[in-house]
Formats: C-alpha cells, sequence, structure tokens
C-alpha cells in the first residue's frame, strides 16, 4: 500500500535557522504536533487540516490544495515540479513530523537520490521514532525544549511552573540516537524568560553525549509574549556553552525577513 502522510504544505525557500541558514531547501511540512512551546510561531501546524497547500513554482507564493492525506508520490512529484535537485537542502518538518516515522522514511528514501541533502527538523522528544528513520537522513536538527516554556498536548499551562520537569533523559537518548546521521545540530530557543540553570544544564547534556556537536543559542522571535533575551545574556551564555562545547552560536531567525512561512 501506497504510504500517505498529512501536510501542511510544500515550498521551495531559504533555510531561516541554524548553521545551513540562507541554504536553498524545500520544505515539506508535516502535520501534527504534541509539544506547545511558549512562543511557538505555527500553530496551525498542531493538527492535521482537511487539506494541505503545495507551491506550483519556486518562490511565487502561489499555491494549490490537495486533500489530505497525501500520497509520498504526490509529494515527490510536486518537488520535482519545483526543482527538488537545485535545492541545497530538502527540509522534513513539521509539526513534529517524527509523529508520521512511515512518512518521514518514504520520503527520504524518495528524494535523498534526487540530490539535496535530507534534513530533519524535530523537537528531539521520540528517540523510537528516530531509530526507525535515521539511516535515511543526512542531517538531524533538533530542538531542545526548556521545560520552563514547553508543555506537552493536553497539559495545563501551569505545569510550566512545576519544579523537576524535565525533557533532558529523553532529549539525551534521541541525541545518541542521532549521532547515527552524518550531522547533528542541536538548537535551542532562549527567551529572556529561560532560566540560566536549565540552559545550563543542557550545555552539560549536550557535552556529555558529545562535545563537538554543534549548539545554536536562537533568540526567540517575539510571539506569544515571549522576548528576546538581551543582547550581553546571549553572549554570556554563548561563552558558558563554549567552556563545554567546541562550536556554540548565537543565529537568530532569518525567514521572516523573505517572508518564509
Amino acid at each position: 500500500m501506497a504510504v500517505r502522510g498529512r501536510l501542511v504544505e510544500v515550498f521551495s525557500s531559504a533555510q531561516g535557522e541554524g548553521p545551513h541558514v540562507g541554504a536553498s531547501t524545500l520544505f515539506v511540512r508535516l502535520a501534527g504536533c504534541d509539544l506547545r512551546c511558549r512562543w511557538c510561531d505555527s500553530p496551525h501546524t498542531w493538527r492535521p487540516g482537511a487539506t494541505c497547500r503545495i507551491e506550483t513554482a519556486p518562490g511565487s507564493g502561489a499555491f494549490r490544495e490537495l486533500p489530505n492525506p497525501v500520497a509520498v508520490a504526490d509529494v515527490v512529484a510536486a518537488a520535482e515540479a519545483l526543482g527538488v535537485d537545485r535545492h541545497a537542502f530538502v527540509s522534513i518538518t513539521g509539526g513534529e513530523p517524527l509523529l508520521q516515522p512511515e512518512v518521514v522514511r518514504a520520503l527520504a528514501e524518495a528524494l535523498r537520490g534526487r540530490g539535496p541533502r535530507i534534513l530533519l527538523e524535530t523537537g528531539g522528544h521520540l528517540p523510537e521514532a528516530l531509530a526507525e528513520v535515521v539511516d535515511g537522513i543526512d542531517v538531524v536538527s533538533m530542538d531542545w525544549k526548556p521545560a520552563s516554556e514547553v508543555r506537552r498536548e493536553g497539559e495545563p499551562l501551569a505545569v510550566l511552573a512545576e519544579p523537576g520537569r524535565s525533557f533532558q533523559a529523553l532529549h539525551e537518548r534521541f541525541l545518541r540516537v542521532a549521532r547515527r546521521a552524518p550531522e547533528v545540530i542541536v538548537k535551542i530557543v532562549v527567551s529572556a524568560a529561560t532560566p540560566d540553570e536549565e540552559l545550563k544544564a543542557a550545555f552539560d547534556a549536550v557535552a556529555a553525549v558529545d562535545p563537538a556537536m554543534p549548539l545554536v543559542l536562537q533568540p526567540v522571535t517575539p510571539h506569544g509574549g515571549a522576548q528576546r533575551p538581551a543582547a550581553a545574556r546571549l553572549l554570556a551564555l554563548q561563552r558558558a556553552a563554549g567552556e563545554r562545547l567546541a562550536d556554540v552560536r548565537v543565529i537568530p531567525q532569518t525567514h521572516p525577513v523573505y517572508g518564509a512561512p
């Protein structure tokens, strides 16, 4: 039976965050997310819609609709129409793409041989699902989630204030699986409210897995009441992370500059 996935959109743009920022990228955005980040800028991805949208020409901003779920063969045809071979990356993103591991694997297998590297953008909390797909992924880009700012679907907002909550054990297990991919990137979104202690614990945990693993500190794009941290604090956090890790970068989101979703 043909693999079918619940999608939000397929479009051509440039990578908007992380160390590959600016690289030509074809985005395949899957629908559904089981986390609720305080600063989420894409709540429309949390639940699948009846349809998804497919860009009709690279960078055109014009889209057609397809009913969900979409056959992987139709996604591949859309990617070819957008010149997939002229992109540096295909980004399989979400939502949380690893909620549909069979779709991620099918997409990676179908698109990897067409030229671009396959980049998986994920919340980094589903290690078993990653194990099902990692052999087909070139770059695993995971978000390290501060538990003071991220809750699971269905949890009340009050849970963010509960002491002792942490995604750390899941993230560490995830990173150990992710190391099977040729490249792994860890990103932490930092807001003015993110506690330093939580961030420094994350630095230690990443270093315990692999101190050479690149870490991106991404100042939050103000959304949902979240505010950017002061520049001096960001640079101090970079220095603190640099005491544990070999490659630490401060990189803001750039895609709002050129209007990408």
